[in-house]
């Protein structure tokens, strides 16, 4: 798996990324980027970045403007002046950011569309899931794909996420042509941004991070991945999460009605971020917190942040990204700190990312045990197999220096020093 170390890779994980590999590289993207620039010194911004022009193309791509309310407005309404304002989008940037909006709201209609011809999925219940809520880099992508292997438990996989309605069958989930077409999808962004690849695990039938569903009503991290948002950044942090947790939730039950499962698996940073949010939306929710050295953290994540943005702005500079997304991470831990405090004791269980890489099926019986449960043999045998056919390099080696953005790991240890303290995490520094 690569959930953010940089260990010795053998093979085409000999390769090293870093966030400078994700360069546009593509003559005609390159092309288009020159002549919207052109374009723009002009005044001429193409495309515009309105939510007019994003509704109208959900609106055509689902061939319905029922979005089931208007919850989606404000924070989209946000995020693209802090688009048009702090981005620094180039030609292609804007044209990805408002296909992604597009998608994510015809999604939306979809689904509200499809719940309206079946009532039934409403009275779904969504019980006790296992929610994984570590910061990005701590392991989580790991932890959520073992999870998923348990029999009677059930992950979000990276094809519904992307094309949720219909919700697939237990007979036609195999053969489903969304699986192939996500993986087209997929093998297009890895082509587009190869270092992706080697830092964050991509596939079809992998597990997916939850955070798209909370797309869905543009509340999302998601969002700042692809771009320096930074106003929409604080507008987030004290937004009312309950409207997307409302479209989570509905995606859930429309998944179950088709193919019931007993438990999800669901995983994302977003929900440390609000961890009130998440409680009253799911309140049996089996939450596991992911610990690691907030300076490896912070840094490959300050990279990942960086590759994901670069290939869409013209902004070279990597220190403004980091930055943004070292606050954020600071922002999460501090919110969550203080639910920590304000709860009952055994409200979550943590889990430390050295333990989780020492030992992952040792660390999965231990999470079951927790919760006064046993791991199946054969949930054993599918984590044992999975681990062995999936080496954590495989796509090549995420490797990222503190330096590049300013900083030291010393520093970094100095910043985060009461969170490592309180939960015991052990620093390099």
């Amino acid at each position: 798996m690569t959930d953010g170390t940089a260990p010795v890779g053998t093979a085409q994980g000999d390769r090293s990324y870093t966030w400078r590999d994700s360069e546009l590289t593509s003559p005609p993207l390159r092309a288009i980027n020159a002549v919207g620039s052109g374009l723009g010194r002009l005044g001429l911004h193409r495309p515009p970045l309105t939510s007019d022009a994003v509704v109208s193309g959900a609106v055509k791509a689902a061939g319905s403007d029922d979005f089931g309310s208007d919850s989606f407005r404000e924070p989209l309404e946000i995020f693209l002046e802090s688009c048009r304002t702090e981005a620094e989008l180039t030609t292609f940037g804007r044209i990805l950011i408002t296909k992604m909006l597009q998608g994510a709201l015809a999604n939306r209609i979809e689904l509200h569309r499809w719940t309206g011809e079946h009532p039934e999925a409403g009275e779904e219940r969504i019980t006790s899931p296992w929610v994984i809520v570590g910061l990005p880099r701590t392991g989580t992508s790991l932890l959520s794909n073992l999870l998923g292997l348990d029999p009677m438990n059930r992950p979000l996989l990276q094809w519904e996420a992307a094309h949720l309605i219909p919700p697939t069958s237990v007979e036609d989930a195999a053969s489903d042509p969304r699986v192939a077409r996500t993986t087209k999808e997929l093998d297009g962004l890895m082509k587009l941004n190869p270092p992706l690849r080697a830092m964050h695990p991509f596939g079809a039938t992998l597990s997916q991070e939850c955070v798209s569903l909370f797309m869905y009503d543009v509340r999302t991290l998601a969002l700042e991945t692809q771009a320096h948002v930074p106003t929409y950044a604080r507008w987030l942090e004290q937004a009312d999460m309950a409207p997307a947790y409302a479209q989570h939730k509905f995606a859930l039950q429309a998944l179950q009605s088709v193919q019931p499962t007993k438990r999800w698996v669901l995983k994302t940073p977003n929900h440390l971020w609000d961890l009130d949010a998440l409680h009253t939306a799911y309140p049996d929710a089996r939450i596991i917190w992911t610990h690691r050295d907030p300076g490896p953290v912070v840094t490959s994540l300050a990279s990942l942040a960086n590759a994901g943005q670069r290939p869409l702005t013209s902004r070279a500079d990597p220190r403004p990204t980091a930055e943004e997304w070292k606050r954020k991470c600071a922002f999460a831990i501090d919110s969550a700190t203080a639910f920590d405090e304000r709860s009952a004791p055994g409200w979550c269980q943590h889990l430390h990312y050295d333990a989780l890489i020492a030992d992952p099926v040792e660390a999965v019986r231990n999470l079951y045990a927790g919760v006064g449960e046993e791991v199946s043999d054969l949930h054993v045998q599918r984590m044992q197999t999975f681990l062995e056919e999936r080496p954590q390099e495989a796509f090549g080696r995420h490797a990222y220096d503190p330096a590049d953005f300013g900083w030291t790991y010393e520093g970094l240890a100095e910043e985060f020093a009461s969170y490592t303290e309180r939960y015991g995490i052990t620093t390099a520094s």
